[in-house]
């Protein structure tokens, strides 16, 4: 093996473009309430292709948000990935409603499309979709059933700032799409999101929810100080200071997802003659990845072994992370409260058991990839032995 090295899974790409755009604000007498905010949705859409955008405070609000605006509470259901950050699953509880949770395919980690349509009851409202790991659902397949059910389309985009199927940006492609710019994602804002829709009304009723409720906006006030509240709100806002952050890292966008793209290439391509292990990918032309990381699913005597084999990279300086760590109705909470069967959820099981994610993102080198690799491969082989 070589020198050891310490290679961190996430490190976001900040440089002097976004210092000075965040100190440009603090340097305003304006920290919220301001143009920035505007600006950044208004920059957002525009880099989707059309659409509408709010930003707030995060995803989880923008999901919040979503199952508010539309109604759905408690007696109604929302079909929900088992293979999920457990946001996903949070946002429908905080409504008051129940998630029925679907297993996912083996060779993405989306959910599987062919038990979609047997979880549908009366009491369905909407479908809540993940594009995992940046890695598009089919969206005409979802869209198409429901809108024969009625039911809303929520796609979960946290990890997919540039994904795009059959070249329509994810989260157009529903009612809504819900961003998430935590560190370590493509964009980073520091902490917060992106609520978007194709519907324009959609977007502007979540304007006011995401603040209280007030029925016009700081600028909007021909005396200061005075508004109304036209409905039930939240403090979801995101401030001035991240806003500014996020329209710098947008312009970045195109350059950071072509080296994720070509880390993603480099590192698939030297894993291809590693048996006993798949590479979650979408290979199709109607998909258009965004490479948030590569995640390897352990197979045969290797399935078993994903914690001694992460500790062991752990020790020699290579940051790795997990996708997710349980499927979510394993989780203590959903577990206790709705029970758990794993048959359910066998595919679900087998990412969160038996896959490691290693990073793409921009702080990663050529030289970086080559050292994890080959000393994946050599863990790997003393492993098995």
């Amino acid at each position: 093996m070589t020198e050891s090295k310490k290679i961190p899974f996430g490190r976001p790409w900040i440089d002097d473009r976004d210092r000075n755009a965040v100190m440009e604000v603090l340097h305003s007498p304006i920290l919220t309430h301001g143009p920035q905010c505007k600006a950044f949705e208004q920059d957002f859409a525009e880099f989707m292709g059309g659409g509408y955008a709010a930003t707030v405070s995060s995803c989880t609000a923008a999901l919040h948000l979503a199952y508010f605006h539309f109604g759905i509470g408690v007696g109604d259901e929302v079909i929900v990935p088992a293979q999920t950050h457990t946001a996903t699953a949070h946002a429908v509880e905080l409504v008051g409603a129940t998630p029925v949770f679907i297993d996912c395919e083996l060779k993405t980690g989306n959910l599987d499309l062919s038990q979609l349509e047997s979880l549908i009851t009366p009491r369905t409202k909407a479908i809540s979709l993940v594009h995992f790991l940046g890695i598009s659902c089919n969206m005409k397949e979802i869209v198409a059933l429901a809108e024969r059910y009625d039911l809303k389309v929520i796609e979960d985009c946290a990890l997919a700032v540039g994904t795009r199927f059959q070249d329509t940006h994810v989260g157009l492609w529903g009612d809504v799409g819900c961003f998430s710019f935590y560190p370590v994602k493509h964009i980073t804002t520091g902490d917060g999101g992106m609520f978007v829709s194709r519907h324009q009304d959609v977007v502007e009723s979540v304007k006011k929810l995401r603040a209280f409720g007030v029925d016009r906006s700081f600028s909007e006030r021909s005396l200061p100080g005075m508004y109304d509240v036209v409905t039930l709100g939240f403090n979801y806002r995101m401030s001035d200071i991240q806003a500014a952050l996020g329209r710098q890292q947008l312009a970045k966008i195109g350059e950071i997802l072509a080296r994720r793209q070509e880390n993603f290439t480099q590192f698939k391509t030297r894993l291809s003659d590693i048996g006993d292990i798949l590479i979650l990918d979408a290979v199709e032309e109607d998909y258009i990845n965004s490479y948030y990381c590569l995640t390897v699913v352990l197979q045969g005597t290797l399935a078993k072994k994903r914690n001694e084999i992460v500790t062991r990279l752990k020790e020699l300086g290579i940051g790795t992370s997990i996708y997710y760590p349980q499927p979510v109705p394993r989780m203590t909470y959903y577990q206790k409260k709705y029970s758990y069967e794993e048959t359910r959820y066998p595919q679900a099981t087998i990412i969160s058991d038996c896959s490691i994610a290693f990073p793409v993102a921009p702080h990663i080198s050529l030289e970086d990839i080559e050292y994890i690799v080959e000393n994946f491969q050599q863990v790997l082989q003393e492993i098995d032995q």
